[in-house]
């Protein structure tokens, strides 16, 4: 299983992390969301995840990404 782990910008509230799991979980080949307010971060687990999907995903959501962490 894979792990992608990104740094976003805008989120602050439960809502907003409710908002990027819906999204990030229709992506094909995800399996879990994990996203942390606090740390502005998410972190993503599953099979052939695409990074160009994800990071739109997160977009779609409403939000922007500080940095892809390498994982």
């Amino acid at each position: 299983m894979a792990q992608k782990q990104y740094n976003v910008t805008g989120m602050s509230c439960e809502h907003c992390a409710a908002s990027i799991r819906e999204e990030v979980s229709e992506v094909p080949g995800v399996s879990e969301v994990v996203v942390d307010v606090a740390g502005k971060s998410v972190t993503v687990h599953g099979t052939g995840l695409d990074d160009e999907r994800l990071s739109a995903a997160i977009v779609e959501a409403g939000y922007g990404i500080a940095q892809t962490v390498a994982s």
